[in-house]
């Protein structure tokens, strides 16, 4: 006869297996709805004339991504300005960003001046360029990529501040220290020391700096007053329009640049953090 322990503890085990059982199911539940919104913007981007109660689009083919390399749509062009502009707000953002945030770490004031750096997201990014849309037209920066360029890196900059604060402290102020007693001055210090030690950091903020500028919006939108049509402004315009394909098309290309940065991140980043 069963004791009442070795009762509860086969109770226990035939529970664990019910639920071992369920996790194969569930976890494919929840890769198929991750999935479902990529698979159907393909699909959607590959179809034409799809109207209800029609099951199946009367066309399914590489026709609309043939426009990509057309002037029809301007798709081409979109993605070539909006390569341009993230790439020159990340590399911008990121630089200035970890040599200004040494001299913050070092300023007496610090937390003034970093409490400061929280302001442009205090405002929503139509208001915040609304705002700056007055000093953008006196300088001449109204709807040319300049000014879009110089407008997101007002938002990327803090950020990047922010995001390098935590690696200045007093570790690595002893390091910095006794490079300059071995007699190195400030340019092997940076070489030498700094960037090895940041590298990883460095990558990942140059990897988020990109996409703020590559997802943005609100102020391409005001600042950019329709002649600078990134890939974010070329979706909102044909979901506008009712050209859903286009639309789907359009973020099929915006996805694919965050895809291969996540990969990269992964593959030569994070491993070399953990």
């Amino acid at each position: 006869m069963k004791s009442p322990l070795s009762k509860y503890v086969e109770s226990g085990k035939r529970e664990s297996k019910r639920m071992l059982s369920w996790k194969p199911f569930a976890l494919s539940v929840a890769v198929l709805l991750i999935l479902f919104p990529f698979v159907y913007l393909v699909l959607l981007s590959l179809s034409s004339e799809w109207r209800f109660p029609d099951l199946l689009p009367s066309y399914f083919g590489l026709k609309n991504w043939a426009t990509i390399l057309g002037s029809e749509a301007g798709l081409l062009e979109s993605f070539v300005s909006s390569l341009l502009i993230s790439l020159s707000v990340a590399i911008v953002s990121t630089t200035s960003g970890f040599l200004i945030s040494r001299a913050v770490f070092y300023h007496p004031k610090k937390n003034t001046l970093t409490l400061l750096a929280y302001f442009p997201y205090i405002l929503a990014p139509v208001v915040f360029a609304a705002c700056l849309s007055f000093f953008f037209l006196k300088m001449g920066l109204f709807g040319n990529i300049t000014g879009v360029i110089v407008a997101q890196f007002i938002i990327a900059f803090p950020y990047a501040l922010l995001f390098f604060s935590s690696f200045w402290n007093k570790k690595i102020k002893s390091y910095e220290d006794l490079v300059a007693t071995l007699g190195g001055n400030r340019w092997q210090t940076f070489i030498k020391v700094l960037f090895p030690l940041a590298k990883g950091l460095i990558l990942i903020c140059f990897f988020q700096t990109f996409l703020i500028s590559w997802f943005e919006y609100g102020l391409t939108s005001i600042i950019g007053i329709g002649k600078v049509q990134t890939l974010t402004i070329k979706v909102f315009l044909f979901i506008k329009e009712a050209n859903y394909y286009y639309g789907a098309l359009s973020c099929c290309l915006l996805i694919f640049p965050p895809v291969v940065l996540l990969y990269l991140n992964k593959r030569y980043v994070f491993k070399k953090l953990v």
